[in-house]
């Protein structure tokens, strides 16, 4: 049965996300799917399927869908991946990462945020595959490490580089960096060495 966003989702896939370029199949599916209105707050869900940021609280914000889409894009996932995601948020990334990967370990250090996110994507979708704490995500979670991909959802001055001790050999980690100007770079593990590539400009929150 379709709910009421469902045509408003498929619009927003076409004309934002693939009309951009996004052609992963998984991400595209998963954007379809995830019901975005579900994770803004109730004064903007007349919003929930426009092109931008949105509101949060605490000063944050969840992202343009295309910016969702187009990060998990980067991190070329397959469906077997072990996810660290910093930065829960409202848990929507979250939501779209855990549709495609095996296992996500998010952290939010808004333990408010973090424990809203976690409640509606235990007990409302009944997702098996996230796994959250509540905590400052410079250090990681090494406990669980390595991970196949991270993903950092606020933008550091610069990238946490005791996290790639984190991330897996052929592991990839995309993140938005920089203070007043920011880029998305997109880090990867070869050989023990870490590579970079800057991609698209962004405007993210600060990672705290």
């Amino acid at each position: 049965m379709k709910d009421a966003y469902q045509r408003q989702r498929e619009l927003m896939v076409e004309g934002q996300i693939r009309s951009r370029g996004v052609r992963d199949q998984l991400v595209l599916d998963a954007m379809l799917k995830v019901p975005r209105h579900m994770f803004v707050p109730s004064i903007e869900k007349g919003s929930s399927y426009c092109d931008g940021p949105l509101p949060i609280g605490h000063g944050q914000t969840i992202s343009q869908p295309y910016i969702v889409a187009y990060m998990t894009e980067m991190l070329e996932m397959k469906g077997d991946e072990k996810v660290l995601e910093l930065g829960t948020g409202c848990g929507y990334q979250t939501a779209i990462l855990a549709e495609i990967a095996s296992e996500v370990y998010t952290i939010e250090i808004v333990k408010e945020l973090g424990m809203r996110a976690q409640e509606l994507l235990t007990e409302t979708f009944e997702y098996v595959n996230v796994f959250f704490k509540f905590a400052n995500g410079r250090e990681g979670w090494e406990e669980y490490a390595p991970f196949d991909r991270i993903i950092i959802t606020a933008a550091p001055a610069r990238f946490p580089e005791n996290l790639f001790d984190q991330l897996a050999e052929g592991g990839i980690a995309v993140a938005p960096v920089g203070d007043y100007f920011q880029r998305l770079v997109k880090y990867w593990k070869k050989g023990g060495k870490i590579k970079s590539r800057p991609l698209i400009g962004v405007s993210f929150v600060p990672f705290v």
